[in-house]
């Protein structure tokens, strides 16, 4: 399953307000709202409750809302885990290898010819 969908999905299902919830993932709320509407399609099933006033978790979307939440945290788990151990050989920055050439300067390294 797309984490992306997952993500907006559970930030819709804990705000109950897409506006808020599309304000804290720092995306319109529209692109949500499709993002919601995406994930009904593949699941087969209605997530939230369009005929209540208020934004409201059906019962399949608040059982789906506790499994989206497992799976974030088991995938954020095996990022976590991928990351390799720090330490090793420190590597030391090379640069750019001389300074830029200044207008009306000798360039460095280029001698004047001797006779």
């Amino acid at each position: 399953m797309n984490p992306t969908l997952l993500r907006r999905f559970v930030a819709a299902g804990e705000h109950l307000h897409f506006a808020h919830a599309a304000k804290s993932l720092g995306v319109p709320r529209t692109e949500l709202v499709a993002s919601i509407r995406q994930l009904e399609a593949l699941l087969g099933y209605d997530l939230f409750d369009e005929t209540a006033e208020t934004t409201v978790l059906t019962v399949a979307g608040m059982d789906y809302l506790e499994d989206a939440k497992r799976q974030l945290a088991k995938s954020a788990a095996a990022a976590r885990a991928s990351v390799a151990a720090p330490g090793g050989k420190a590597k030391a920055s090379k640069g750019k290898g001389r300074a830029p050439a200044v207008k009306g300067e000798r360039r460095p390294g280029k001698r004047r010819q001797s006779r």
